[in-house]
């Protein structure tokens, strides 16, 4: 395990310790399958202890609604029944394939237009050279609207964003991977993640009661402020202790080495933009460099695109005034037609934006462009959408059982005997999942296996499930930095381009403090909010 050139000094024991730990954890967690042949295990699991019970004849009742419930073998005759008549079933009827398909069909074309880059270059661009760490991890946060493909624009805009101002690429490259790992779950903007995870949330709370809503911004107004707050932690950590160590000085390679990387990344973007005749050379120190400013037609792309959004949040609004068909029963807002569907909205706004700035620019130069560009967003998503039918059967068959009954109501129970503060019970839940989220990196399958337990189980202590949502969005950010994330392997790919010897060693002596500041920090803004009683979305109290 290699250390940056000149770090290896100031390594301790304790460090090496750690990094041998977690090279060990490394090892054990590459033998774990893939997660579609994982939840066929799990699936396989659940028919023997579905079995084992039902011989035993446990049974439950429900809180809320006085029946007794007895648990069914899946490996019964009944059971293959069930799982082979509902397969087609369960799979066209998961909410979430839905809700992130159509999200992404919006997403798409705004990625593909330019858009979301141009709006990540401006953003650090313009902000003064003191706040650059700060620019590239808030950039980071708005980036992750672009789901994965967030890790591919932001590592090499930090480098070279770095290299621009004089200071190390190496430590912008690290800062961008680390911001955009570590606070996955926070943005400013509505992101794919969102509806995934409000999705599988929804269908977990049905079992509790049928009739519970939980939209895709459900924990916007947490998660928005988190995304500025995390930002702050994040480049109060670099700029005061990390930015500090000898290895982050920057050298001619290093510049030359950025300009590669950053050219790679963007080569498919428009000729006519900004940092297409970039001169390839470090400018002063503090000179905004081409590659942050915006061309005249870009300016101009971006003026539209602003102004489109000003007229569709307008006209949104306005279907929301009352008396509107579009509100919902009595006149609610937050049960309102645009709230709960808010997916379909946010898809056709991204969308608009996308032909807009596409149209001026050149990269969505007509109507027949826009479909190919919903194809190739869709097509990233494939792999989940392949993970989504054996999740898919699995919740199904959990659900079918009736041990997902058995876990909430005396896991309910056991809770409610030790009598522990909700908060209390929140925070063991960021703990539990930041550890977790280790072995399972992917936040979507990890979501999927907790979910029909977690939010049954807070329904039924009095706990919003919407805060426990967010308990684990915490959880499963502030661990993402580790090997077990396969955007890991990219970001050592790109580290290596500068410095040939970087291994596993050199990105967590970076990582592991940045996403200690952020799970303590993180974890006590939410006690904080929490202890406010400030509501974490629309119409969406805490507590």
């Amino acid at each position: 395990m290699t250390q940056l050139r000149s770090s290896s000094p100031t390594v301790n024991g304790s460090m090496n310790r750690l990094f041998r730990a977690l090279s060990a954890l490394e090892r054990a967690g590459n033998r774990l399958p893939h997660p579609f042949w994982l939840f066929w295990i799990f699936a396989a699991l659940l028919g023997v202890v579905s079995a084992v019970l039902a011989g035993a004849g446990v049974s439950v009742t429900l809180p809320s609604t006085g029946d007794s419930v007895a648990v069914k073998s899946l490996l019964s005759l009944q059971g293959a029944k069930f799982a082979a008549e509902s397969a087609l079933d369960n799979f066209a009827g998961f909410a979430p394939l839905s809700v992130v398909v159509v999200v992404l069909l919006g997403v798409s074309v705004t990625e593909k237009s330019g858009l979301l880059t141009a709006l990540l270059r401006v953003t650090i661009g313009r902000l003064p050279v003191r706040w650059l760490t700060f620019s590239i991890a808030f950039s980071s946060m708005i980036a992750h609207v672009m789901s994965d493909s967030a890790y591919i624009v932001m590592i090499p805009l930090g480098a070279l964003a770095f290299r621009t101002v004089g200071r190390s690429p190496v430590l912008g490259l690290m800062v961008a991977y680390a911001s955009t790992a570590i606070g996955f779950n926070a943005s400013p903007l509505v992101t794919p993640a969102d509806a995934v995870r409000s999705s599988l949330a929804a269908e977990a709370a049905h079992t509790v009661d049928p009739h519970y809503v939980i939209t895709p911004v459900a924990t916007y107004f947490f998660t928005a402020v988190s995304s500025v707050f995390l930002a702050a932690v994040i480049a109060l950590t670099v700029d005061r202790v990390l930015a500090r160590r000898p290895e982050f000085v920057p050298t001619p390679e290093d510049d030359e080495a950025a300009d590669r990387l950053f050219n790679t990344a963007h080569a498919d973007a428009p000729r006519h933009t900004a940092h297409a005749d970039a001169p390839r050379h470090s400018g002063p120190a503090g000179e905004v460099s081409p590659a942050f400013t915006l061309s005249a037609v870009e300016k101009r792309a971006m003026r539209l695109s602003g102004a489109v959004l000003v007229l569709y949040v307008a006209a949104v609004a306005a279907l929301l005034l009352p008396g509107s068909p579009f509100r919902g029963e009595g006149g609610s807002i937050v049960q309102s037609v645009v709230v709960v569907n808010i997916a379909v909205f946010i898809s056709l706004l991204f969308a608009l934006l996308g032909m807009v700035y596409g149209r001026q620019v050149g990269t969505i130069p007509s109507l027949s462009s826009v479909p190919s560009a919903m194809a190739d967003g869709v097509k990233s998503f494939v792999p989940v959408i392949v993970l989504f039918f054996v999740v898919s059967q699995f919740l199904a068959y959990f659900t079918w059982t009736g041990i997902s009954n058995v876990i909430t109501v005396e896991g309910a129970r056991l809770l409610k005997s030790l009598d522990a503060p909700h908060l209390v019970i929140l925070l063991v839940i960021v703990l539990a999942i930041s550890g977790l989220n280790i072995i399972i990196s992917s936040g979507s399958a990890m979501w999927s296996i907790l979910a029909p337990v977690v939010v049954p189980l807070a329904m039924y202590i009095g706990l919003s499930p919407q805060a426990a949502m967010v308990s684990f969005m915490i959880g499963d950010s502030v661990t993402n930095t580790t090997p077990m994330n396969a955007y890991f392997v990219l970001a050592l790919g790109f580290l290596q381009q500068f410095r040939k010897g970087a291994g596993i060693g050199t990105m967590l002596s970076f990582t592991v403090p940045v996403a200690l500041a952020v799970l303590v920090s993180w974890s006590s803004f939410f006690a904080l909010w929490y202890a406010l009683g400030i509501p974490l979305g629309p119409g969406v109290p805490v507590r």
